[in-house]
């Protein structure tokens, strides 16, 4: 499991856009959003930078938590 720390992400609309840059890249990723700490824990076959780059393309900064 990753998890990131994303200090932009504020509201749903975040969430979603985090959630769709994950399933780009896997569509079977498990993505547990927490708006109130700002962190993303995801499951994946996919390797951490690649998650982080998707994350990034929708424009959002993280790193690891």
């Amino acid at each position: 499991m990753t998890k990131l720390k994303i200090p932009e992400m504020s509201c749903g609309h975040c969430k979603s856009a985090i959630e769709k840059a994950v399933a780009s890249v896997d569509s079977n990723a498990e993505v547990n959003v927490d708006l109130e700490n700002r962190t993303v824990s995801i499951t994946s076959s996919v390797d951490d930078a690649a998650l982080i780059e998707a994350i990034k393309s929708e424009g959002y900064e993280s790193a690891p938590a």
